[in-house]
Parts: structure tokens; C-alpha cells; sequence
């Protein structure tokens, strides 16, 4: 009896836990606004699509580099100068080598985890910049990045950018022979550049190669690549929560509101599973799969090479790029030597990448687009932004493709000169071809929906009317079907008109050829009038009217 009465106090009166997680809600600020947000954010909805996911990924691989890197940053001794090798490893014991060298074979063969957390780490720095690349292609191809979300595109794209800078920077810090391929590349590429190469080369490397190119990359693996990192994902963020997310068009689904489920905790939780899985895949794969293993590779030598060394593969492009010029391409002015062999593909590069980070401007400023946009796009209804998109595909695989034309070349017992032949041409020609099968593919596909939208689903089922004439049965498409396939806008190509003084200027001309241009292949959707009419036709050929069944294609 004396127990059950202590329990039941303790009921009415509750846990000590209990009581005070009450008062921290309700008599600390604090605890006020956790209460607030939590409310808050069980309130907001997100659209259950699974292009979601790649965020996911991509915040996994981001916690994952920086779990490991603190960890290794305590037994790695980023400097350049020469020691000898005592390590475990036999082969290399007496063998000269940099700090740095020295450093990373201890935390792969002598602390333990160290191998693990190295593979771990250089997974994680591959999946990333793939998890990026993938948001930027859905957000591309269903035009997520227009208004308000033109700032968010940016700043996703500017994550991809410090995701290759700190993959180059942490590719190098080994100090082994490999990366030092790599940096004799990169310094070749900064020599090339007139009159200022020579400086930057002295400014990067601190003197002769490979100079303290290491202490040098440290600061920028370390501190600068994790606090963009860290800012850029809180942009990111911010954008996403002041801005609802969007959409694709679904009976209910409209500019104002949002269909999913509850932020907190549906959402949370699927994200959360879905982090646990991708850092269990990667350390799965981090167990049982080597990379870089530097044992076998050796310690840079300013006089050797690898042979058959590749990039990894999110700087495969730049490699390739510089592969595909042809040879001679320089010539001597004002007392320089200007190697175009060097300049156009970093003038190419850079183009392509400005264009890339500016696309959501461009693509408003040609259409003339000023609204803002909640609903999602379904790639074929924008036939010559997936054109874009696919063409813009092709060229990034051609350059990355080219980076490994040697290996290419040797594998499949081919002259090199003939394969560089083939990438250029790919290169030129490819793009081009790809954009306009791709936009004839959509322009088929919006028709294709079209007739869809107006007489139904074919069933395969062939009748014969009474007057001998053979048709084909169609079934009609229901309420959502339908919805997917009529609700999309296509805006009217910009018009020049001239201004008070009869001019019209030439920035309206070239934006009403250009929206010309993008806007003028498009296949209306079938509005509601035309559903109608077709419902009627089906209803008044099929009234009264007995069939004999033909044949049942199945």
C-alpha cells in the first residue's frame, strides 16, 4: 500500500524531467521559442518528391567531411619538408619524403581507424559535388530556379564550386605522386597565362615547384572551403524557409499553398533515415574499397610522373579541356608568348560555368518573366530550356570523357590522335545534335499528351461500327491524369515596341528575337473547352450505338 501510494503521487505530481522541461517551456524565453518554432514547423508542409533526396545527400557527405577531417586534422602535419621514412611500410623505409607524406602514411597504417577515416573522407568529397550536380540538374530541368529562388540557384551552384576547390586542395595534401602530377598541371596552367602567370605561380607555390604548395593548400582545405561551406548552407537554408517550397501540378496544387507532409516530423524523419543510410553506405564502401592509396603511388618527385594519372572525377572537365586543343596554338605579342592552348580552355570553361551560375537572369530576361513561380515545370513542356539543359549535358561528358582519352586510347587499342579527333568533333557537333533531337522529343512528347488530354488512354481494343468503319476504343483519363497533363502556362514571347519617340532599342530587338527563338516551338495544352468538345464527340459517336468487338491487343 505504501508503495502504490508513492507511485500514484508520482503521477499527479509528475517526473522531476517532466516539471522542469514545463517550466523551460513556458517561463524561459528560451523554451518559448523552441515551443514557437516546433509548432511552426509542424505546420509547414513539403511536397513528398524523391529530387528531395539529393539534399539529403549532399548534408549527409558535407557532416561526414567534416566529422572525419577534424579527426585527421589531429595527426596530419601539413609541411613540405624533407624527412626519412620509418614508417611500418617497409618499401618506402629510408626513403625521403615531405612531412606531410610522412604524416598521412602513419594515420593509414599506424592509428588505428586512420585508413578508415582517410577513405571515409575522400568518399565523402566524391559524393558530394555528384549530390550537387544532381539538385542543380532537377532544379534546372523543372525550372525550380525561377523567381523567388533565382539567389537560391546561385548559391547552389557557388556549393559546387567550394566543393571542387576543397576536393583540389585536399587531393594534393598527401604530398604523394600522384598530386604531384597534378600540381606540375596546375602550374603549367598558371604559367601559361601572360604576363601575370609567372607572379601567380610565385604567389601559389612560394617560389620554385613544388615550393610549399602544401602549406599553402592547408588554410584553404581547413578553414576557408568548410566556412563557405557552412555560410553557403545557411543561405540555402534560409532561402528555403522564407520561400515555400514548390511543386509539381496536381488537382490542389496551386501558386498559394502547399501539399505534403508535416516538416516535423514526417519530413524529419524520412531525411533522417535517409542520413543514417547514406553514412552507413559510405562507410560500407570506406571499409571495403581503397582509394588513393599513396603506399603504392610514392612520394611526389619535382622530376617524376605518374603514368596514366586521371583527375578525380569532378575536375575531370578542366583536364579534358586542355586536351582537346590542338597543338601550336600560340603566338608572340608585345613580348609575351600567349598560349591559346592554355587560354581558350579556361576562357571556354569559364564561359560555360558563368553561363551555368547566370542562367536564371538570362532565362527571365529573354522571357520576359516577372511572376513568381510555385508550380514546377514538366521538362517537355519547356522544350528549348531541356535542350538547353541536355545540350549544356553533353558538353561537360565530352570534356570529362576527354580527360581519360589516353586511357581510352590504350584499352581499346586505338591511335590517341584519333580519339582526341573524335572528342573534338563530339565536342562541336555533339551539343548541337543533342539540342534539337531533345527538343523535337518534346515538342512529340507535349503532342503525345495533348491527344492524350482529349480522347483518353488507348485501351487496344478494336470495334467495328455498325457502318463497317473500324475504331479504336479510348478510355477516359481521370481527374489527376488529366490535371498533370493541362496544367502548364506558356508565356508570350516579348514584343519589340517603339518608345515614345517611334525608336525601338536594340537590347528589345535581340531579347524579341532571342524570345522568339526560345518561345515559339510549344504545343498548347488542351484547355478545358477542347476537353469538352472531345467528351461530347466520344458520347454522341458511342450513344445508341452497338459494337462488335474485333481483336483485344494486349
Amino acid at each position: 500500500m505504501r508503495t502504490t501510494q508513492k507511485t500514484g503521487n508520482h503521477h499527479a505530481r509528475g517526473s522531476i524531467a517532466e516539471r522542469a522541461g514545463g517550466y523551460l517551456r513556458t517561463r524561459t524565453a528560451l523554451g518559448g521559442s523552441l515551443v514557437r518554432i516546433a509548432a511552426e514547423l509542424r505546420s509547414r508542409r513539403v511536397p513528398v518528391r524523391w529530387s528531395n533526396l539529393f539534399g539529403v545527400v549532399a548534408f549527409a557527405s558535407v557532416a561526414v567531411l567534416f566529422v572525419s577531417g577534424v579527426i585527421l586534422m589531429f595527426f596530419y602535419t601539413p609541411s613540405s619538408e624533407p624527412v626519412t621514412y620509418n614508417g611500418s611500410y617497409t618499401p618506402l623505409t629510408g626513403a625521403e619524403v615531405s612531412k606531410a607524406f610522412d604524416s598521412t602514411m602513419t594515420i593509414s597504417f599506424e592509428v588505428r581507424g586512420g585508413l578508415l577515416l582517410r577513405q571515409l573522407h575522400h568518399w565523402a568529397a566524391l559524393l558530394l559535388p555528384a549530390a550537387i550536380i544532381m539538385q542543380l540538374l532537377v532544379m534546372f530541368f523543372t525550372g525550380g530556379f525561377r523567381r523567388p529562388r533565382q539567389a537560391s540557384w546561385v548559391m547552389l551552384f557557388l556549393l559546387l564550386i567550394v566543393a571542387l576547390a576543397g576536393g583540389w586542395s585536399g587531393y594534393a595534401l598527401p604530398d604523394d605522386m600522384l598530386s604531384g602530377s597534378g600540381l606540375r598541371i596546375v602550374e603549367g596552367i598558371v604559367l601559361g597565362i601572360p604576363v601575370i602567370g609567372s607572379w601567380m605561380s610565385a604567389l601559389l607555390f612560394g617560389g620554385e615547384f613544388p615550393g610549399s604548395i602544401v602549406e599553402h593548400l592547408y588554410p584553404i582545405h581547413v578553414l576557408i572551403v568548410p566556412v563557405a561551406l557552412v555560410v553557403l548552407l545557411i543561405g540555402r537554408a534560409w532561402s528555403s524557409y522564407t520561400h515555400k517550397p514548390p511543386q509539381f501540378a496536381a488537382p490542389g496544387h496551386t501558386e498559394d499553398n502547399v501539399v505534403g507532409v508535416p516538416m516535423l516530423p514526417n519530413a524529419t524523419a524520412r531525411a533522417g533515415g535517409l542520413f543514417a543510410l547514406v553514412v552507413g553506405v559510405l562507410m560500407l564502401i570506406s571499409a571495403t574499397v581503397t582509394i588513393s592509396p599513396i603506399w603504392l603511388y610514392g612520394p611526389a618527385d619535382p622530376g617524376n610522373a605518374s603514368a596514366g594519372s586521371q583527375p578525380d572525377w569532378y575536375t575531370g572537365f578542366l583536364d579534358g579541356a586542355l586536351r582537346l586543343v590542338p597543338p601550336g596554338w600560340e603566338f608572340e605579342l608585345f613580348g609575351y608568348t600567349w598560349t591559346l592552348a592554355v587560354l581558350v580552355p579556361l576562357a571556354v570553361v569559364g564561359v560555360f560555368l558563368t553561363m551555368v551560375a547566370l542562367y536564371p537572369y538570362i532565362e527571365g530576361w529573354i522571357t520576359h518573366d516577372r511572376e513568381d513561380h510555385h508550380i514546377l515545370d514538366r521538362p517537355r513542356n519547356a522544350a528549348t530550356r531541356t535542350g538547353i539543359g541536355v545540350a549544356g549535358m553533353v558538353f561537360y561528358g565530352v570534356l570529362w570523357g576527354a580527360a581519360s582519352a589516353d586511357i581510352a586510347a590504350t584499352r581499346f587499342g586505338l591511335g590517341l590522335e584519333s580519339v582526341i579527333i573524335g572528342f573534338q568533333i563530339a565536342l562541336l557537333v555533339g551539343p548541337l545534335i543533342a539540342f534539337e533531337l531533345t527538343r523535337r522529343a518534346c515538342l512529340a512528347l507535349q503532342k503525345k499528351d495533348r491527344e492524350i488530354a482529349l480522347h483518353g488512354y488507348e485501351t487496344g481494343r478494336i470495334v467495328r461500327l455498325p457502318g463497317g468503319e473500324y475504331i479504336e476504343v479510348h478510355e477516359p483519363l481521370d481527374k489527376y491524369d488529366r490535371w498533370k497533363l493541362v496544367a502548364h502556362e506558356h508565356p508570350k514571347p516579348f514584343i519589340a515596341r517603339p518608345d515614345d519617340r517611334g525608336r525601338i532599342r536594340a537590347t528589345h530587338l535581340v531579347r524579341a528575337r532571342l524570345a522568339k527563338w526560345f518561345l515559339e516551338d510549344h504545343i498548347p495544352p488542351a484547355d478545358d473547352p477542347a476537353v469538352e468538345a472531345a467528351a461530347r464527340t466520344r458520347e454522341t459517336l458511342h450513344s445508341g450505338v452497338e459494337f462488335t468487338e474485333v481483336s483485344s491487343r494486349r
